[in-house]
């Protein structure tokens, strides 16, 4: 394969895998598609942070704060792989220095110790809000050679990330043993917070979406993410990053194709960009700078609401093998785990009439 490391290797059975942020969305997709390989997994997990994701599952969990160097060093001795997901995903905090404690120098103390321990390959989760979007609003996908303005690095969860993936790839190219992979926007079931991508199918099934914007979005299942980071880690060329995707679908099309599978009505009308921004903005000021509370309307998810996030993973079907199901089941693997899981109100739950037959969510 074109750019596959000549000498990376399969995870098999009885390999010791460290996962770091295991009881999230991400980190515990990835954690079950690493047990059905037959690794051995260690799940770090944020102190009092919820394992629900976990239940279950033959782990042996490990309490760490990713800004505690010795803790997140004794989580990563005896681990043949790594694969570093855990991150501070949120579109506001009171300190902004979280994001950069968590996110920079956690991840910092992961590589730390990786190469200390020899580790043999971590896989680093970054984000496609690392990549810039100044070719989306012609129709044409971002990819991984896309740079960022830094003033479209919208809010200090991507800036965190910006420096962190520029710090993971700086350990790369004095010889850590790292690849990167560069998520979309997850679906699919487990869910629980949600993530913003969950929120807008669920606010869509609770009736609290009044309109769509002019925006455009990259849908992936979340299970076919985590295929995708083992791949990376099994097959990704050191210091090399790899957009895990799926399919382009405009804001308008994802809540028509909601719609269409539970037989609820889709919103009519469009919002206006400068309304979206103004509330935006009325919302981090008044709740996020006076009141010291996190925005309802955070400022980063307005702009993001704005900004076609439409992105090709040519690199890695091409390099990795990676592949992904259709946009149409991940939505509706989605939508069924929040109804089956008492995320919808009942109201509304009860006119749902689904319109195509579909797996357990699990």
């Amino acid at each position: 394969m074109t750019g596959a490391s000549p000498d990376s290797s399969p995870v098999v059975p009885g390999d010791q895998v460290l996962v770091t942020g295991a009881g999230g969305f991400i980190g515990s997709a990835v954690t079950r598609a690493l047990l059905e390989r037959g690794a051995s997994v260690r799940a770090m997990v944020q102190p009092g942070a919820g394992e629900r994701n976990l239940e279950g599952l033959d782990v042996e969990r490990f309490e760490a704060d990713l800004r505690d160097r010795e803790r997140v060093l004794e989580a990563v001795k005896g681990s043949r792989f790594v694969f570093h997901v855990a991150a501070l995903y949120r579109f506001w905090a009171p300190d902004p220095a979280e994001f950069y404690d968590v996110n920079v120098t956690g991840t910092l103390h992961v590589l730390d110790a990786a190469q200390r321990l020899g580790v043999e390959r971590v896989c680093y989760t970054s984000t496609v809000g690392t990549i810039g979007l100044h070719s989306t609003e012609n129709g044409d996908p971002a990819h991984e050679h896309s740079w960022a303005r830094i003033e479209h690095l919208f809010g200090h969860y991507k800036r965190s990330k910006y420096v962190a993936e520029h710090e993971v790839l700086r350990r790369a190219a004095e010889g850590c043993p790292v690849v990167i992979v560069q998520p979309t926007l997850p679906v699919g079931p487990r869910d629980r917070v949600p993530t913003p991508t969950g929120r807008t199918i669920l606010d869509f099934l609770n009736g609290k979406i009044p309109g769509w914007f002019d925006t455009a979005l990259n849908v992936v299942d979340v299970e076919d993410l985590a295929a995708g980071h083992v791949l990376a880690l099994e097959r990704g060329a050191q210091g090399r990053s790899y957009i895990l995707g799926g399919e382009n679908m405009s804001f308008k099309e994802i809540l028509d194709t909601l719609a269409e599978l539970t037989n609820l009505p889709p919103p009519r009308a469009r919002v206006p960009r400068q309304l979206a921004l103004a509330a935006g903005w009325v919302s981090e000021i008044a709740e996020g700078r006076i009141a010291r509370r996190a925005p309802s309307v955070p400022l980063e998810a307005a702009r993001m609401a704005t900004t076609k996030m439409i992105y090709t993973d040519a690199r890695a079907r091409a390099e990795l093998g990676y592949t992904s199901r259709a946009a149409r089941e991940a939505l509706e693997r989605s939508a069924r785990w929040f109804v089956e899981h008492g995320y919808v109100v009942p109201r509304r739950r009860a006119l749902i009439r689904w319109q195509s037959s579909s797996q357990d969510a699990g």
